[in-house]
């Protein structure tokens, strides 16, 4: 029986970190993003980092900037304000920047999968969208995954806007009328399609239900962790 040693991290040197899995968010103590599934913890100090943020090469490359290498910080470099080109949210704390090209990304978004595949349709990541995100309706910066049909499409960023607000009301002590509130105001993808669609035939509910697959996918993903059942676990909250 292999018996976890644990890894040890520069910016946690006192204590090792042990893999662990959970279904409960957290934030990375390294990148500053949410995460959930597995992650290296040292409960002692109540320290977490996200698997790609706990053991990350020090550099990489990408599909979308073939002729550029990104090198990993444990701080933004600089002195102003850096956003990741991927999911246009702050960088925080550990990010790939190229000196080059001056872009940077967050460890889990440099990690996104460029195609997610539930098992009947396949999602394709996208450096811009082609058509309106289903969530904000914008065609702004930022990665998107996108149908094969081209007819679902949906922001990297919209999707962590939607976990943020709906973690706020699960797990930040939020009461019960502020959950509701959540609640209420978290769009329905499905519900976003019909309207799109402007009907409820059979290629609207065919593409409604391929809508909730993709969320439950593009969460997973997200995440850090490409466990169906956690992406399952809060894309239900989210899309109904």
């Amino acid at each position: 029986m292999k018996i976890d040693e644990g890894i040890s991290n520069p910016i946690h040197p006192h204590h090792k970190l042990k893999l662990e899995y959970t279904e409960i968010p957290f934030n990375c103590d390294g990148c500053k993003e949410a995460g959930i599934g597995l992650k290296y913890s040292c409960r002692r100090c109540e320290f977490d980092l996200h698997k790609a943020c706990a053991m990350p090469p020090p550099t990489i490359t990408h599909p979308f900037y073939k002729k550029f290498e990104f090198q990993f910080n444990y701080r933004p470099p600089g002195q102003h304000m850096r956003i990741c080109d991927a999911c246009r949210n702050d960088v925080l704390g550990f990010v790939y920047h190229c000196k080059r090209c001056d872009f940077d990304l967050h460890p889990c978004c440099a990690n996104l999968p460029q195609v997610l595949d539930d098992g009947e349709h396949n999602l394709y990541l996208c450096f811009k969208l082609s058509s309106s995100c289903h969530h904000c309706g914008g065609k702004g910066p930022g990665w998107s995954y996108r149908s094969q049909c081209k007819s679902y499409n949906l922001h990297v960023a919209c999707v962590k806007e939607l976990l943020v607000e709906s973690w706020q009301a699960m797990y930040l002590n939020a009461d019960k009328n502020r959950i509701r509130e959540i609640q209420t105001r978290i769009p329905s993808l499905s519900r976003k399609l019909r309207n799109h669609h402007g009907g409820r035939g059979g290629k609207v509910m065919k593409c409604c239900q391929m809508a909730g697959g993709a969320v439950r996918l593009i969460v997973s993903a997200i995440l850090g962790d490409p466990t169906a059942i956690i992406g399952a676990a809060v894309a239900g909250f989210m899309s109904k």
